[in-house]
């Protein structure tokens, strides 16, 4: 069933068009995500669709009394009640079903109805009404939902007393998205729900959301958040909208075949359009073919000429270069706390970072990830212990806040100043590629938003060519496309990184180690986000088993019988997973080879085949050689792929 079809609705600000065309359809129990460059008209788009706003144009259905609930990046939910009583005004409508059944009761408990009346017949039937009612509103277990959602948005039983008034903006920001999921509205439109929340937070979510039971409409930057929810995508781009099944994954493989296509068909119209063109130049002034060159050009101008694909967008495109390369030890810390007026927030964190390590910084909020950052860094002294750098370690340093960049100062001194021999032009060019360009350079920091003042903060530590990169959030305020283009910058950048981070998409893609902070110390991990994930609940489940098995719970096998063989069994799991992964790993890296030299074969056969090499036997003896050579060491890596394989097979 069809909750809400757009046909063909636009915005227009004066003569300029943020979008237009537009058909979205939302069926029931969907999970779609909207995703876009900011600045595309996400959220007008959102505005429109919940009702917010009219579209210039086109028409909007819905289905009738179809409720929508609209929750955009700025709300707070604002009561002078407590968390607790503004949560349980959502058990009225169930407790007045409640009160009506017992009423009912009541009547039916009196002994002078008759019970052969129609009376009678009517009370039970409309007994029969309120229970089915109570039951599809949840009564009986409406206040343990509260609770469990509560506690899902990390608000306990002893927070329940609290005025909502005395509430920080982004606790505000949590219950009133607690609250917009208890009320079940048919639709539920969510712009950036994932703000102000930790990655316990965003996997509670994630987890609920895939159960709802309602519609979801969802804008948000988090791609592992997207991956893991929506089940449709709609891309906001060039005045257009686009429709993509699947999640954000199946999106971008989509979007890059499509854009593939694109090119294919616009290619090939090109050629055509130059044949014709040509014929046309040659042709048309001689009266032999006149005729023919004349219907040439009108076929020309008969034909729907497409556009280049991928518009006129831009990306920001830049390279974290190093002056230097560091020794192979980078930085150890010994017995480290960390904290502020010598009380630790965290302590006995002991790292060692080699080079080229790229190692996220994971832990609950206020736990000390960015104190061990600014630690590090030497702006904060430790608490106690130390920390050992390597020789010839560069540190740079991205900070989430941006407190490093000066609001008085425009775009161009801002970074002219710290670098104020290189020419003006070579900082105009730096500022081009992180898409500042003309006036926008003599903008002020002040008057920047928070992803033009991250944009300005990369630019600055690009032109450090530092070997060693501590960044704090440093996807805070950018939009997804800016965050791939980052992401591939990182993961060309041949020094060391040491990041904090709650983009779990982002950590997938450069974290070759995750770092737990605690309070009592660092744990490491070796792996990506998710890897972390499965040897957490790895050792979680050992946990338990163990303290099961001690607690002599009759549920767990004692030691003299199977529970030891249960140990085992679960050790030779993880062994086995640990030697799939490693397999794994290095049939990647030989299928890159494979795919380099495959490459290069093909561009030396080019080479020989092209006429100038046939008059240079140097050129071509040197060319065979390396076919020779190249052919060879791809016949011996297919040799390896495949042992790999079978020892992949048999595990």
């Amino acid at each position: 069933m069809i909750l809400l079809q757009t046909q063909k609705i636009a915005r227009h600000f004066g003569a300029d068009i943020l979008f237009e065309n537009v058909s979205i359809e939302i069926k029931d129990k969907a999970r779609v995500g909207l995703v876009g460059r900011n600045g595309a008209g996400k959220t007008t788009l959102l505005n429109i669709l919940s009702g917010r706003e009219e579209p210039d144009a086109g028409t909007i259905h819905k289905k009738k009394d179809c409720t929508i609930g609209y929750l955009d990046q700025h709300t707070g939910l604002e009561s002078s009640l407590t968390i607790w009583e503004e949560m349980d005004k959502l058990t009225e409508p169930v407790k007045v079903i409640e009160r009506d059944m017992h009423t009912i009761e009541q009547q039916l408990s009196d002994s002078s109805l008759d019970k052969q009346s129609d009376y009678y017949t009517d009370l039970l039937t409309r007994y029969d009404y309120l229970q089915q009612a109570f039951k599809d509103n949840n009564g009986y277990g409406i206040e343990s939902e509260i609770r469990s959602v509560l506690h899902g948005f990390r608000f306990y039983e002893e927070d329940y007393a609290t005025p909502i008034s005395n509430l920080s903006g982004g606790q505000k920001t949590r219950l009133a998205l607690a609250k917009l999921l208890l009320e079940k509205k048919d639709l539920l439109i969510l712009d950036e729900p994932t703000n102000h929340l930790d990655i316990e937070t965003l996997a509670w979510l994630e987890n609920y959301l895939q159960n709802y039971s309602k519609s979801l409409l969802i804008v948000s930057h988090d791609r592992y958040f997207l991956d893991k929810v929506v089940q449709d995508i709609y891309e906001v781009s060039r005045g257009s909208v686009d429709y993509y099944p699947g999640n954000y994954s199946n999106y971008l493989k989509q979007k890059a075949e499509r854009i593939t296509r694109e090119w294919k068909v616009f290619e090939k119209q090109q050629k055509k359009i130059d044949k014709l063109e040509d014929f046309v130049n040659r042709n048309l002034v001689r009266a032999s073919t006149t005729k023919r060159a004349q219907s040439r050009r009108k076929q020309l101008e008969k034909m729907d000429t497409l556009d280049k694909p991928q518009g006129d967008e831009k990306s920001a495109h830049f390279q974290f270069a190093v002056d230097r390369e560091s020794g192979q030890l980078v930085i150890q810390t010994k017995e480290l706390a960390i904290g502020y007026d010598g009380v630790p927030l965290s302590q006995n964190i002991e790292l060692d970072i080699r080079k080229e390590d790229s190692i996220a910084v994971v832990g609950p909020n206020g736990v000390g990830k960015t104190t061990l950052l600014k630690t590090i860094n030497t702006f904060l002294e430790p608490v106690h212990g130390e920390v050992k750098y390597g020789t010839k370690v560069d540190l740079g340093y991205y900070d989430q806040e941006q407190r490093t960049l000066n609001d008085k100062k425009s775009v161009l001194n801002e970074v002219w100043d710290d670098h104020p021999l290189l020419p003006e032009q070579a900082i105009r060019t730096l500022l081009g590629s992180f898409l500042f360009s003309g006036d926008d350079v003599e903008k002020a920091i002040s008057s920047l938003s928070g992803g033009e003042k991250a944009r300005v903060a990369l630019a600055k530590l690009a032109l450090e060519k530092n070997n060693m990169l501590l960044l704090d959030e440093p996807t805070n305020h950018l939009d997804i496309d800016s965050k791939e283009v980052l992401e591939n910058a990182l993961i060309d950048f041949s020094g060391t990184l040491l990041f904090v981070s709650h983009d779990r998409y982002f950590i997938n893609r450069l974290a070759t180690k995750v770092v737990e902070l605690s309070e009592d110390g660092a744990t490491m991990y070796l792996g990506d986000y998710d890897y972390y994930l499965q040897k957490k609940a790895e050792l979680e489940a050992l946990d338990t088993l163990d303290q099961k098995t001690a607690a002599g719970d009759p549920s767990v096998p004692t030691e003299n019988s199977s529970a030891s063989d249960t140990k085992k069994a679960f050790e030779a799991q993880k062994e086995r997973q640990k030697k799939e992964r490693k397999l794994v790993r290095e049939i990647e890296t030989i299928e890159k080879e494979l795919e380099k030299i495959e490459e290069d074969l093909l561009a030396i056969q080019h080479e020989l085949s092209q006429p100038e090499t046939f008059s240079d036997s140097e050129k071509t003896e040197s060319l065979s050689n390396q076919n020779q050579t190249l052919s060879a060491k791809q016949e011996k890596l297919m040799e390896e792929w495949e042992l790999l394989h079978d020892s992949l097979e048999t595990l």
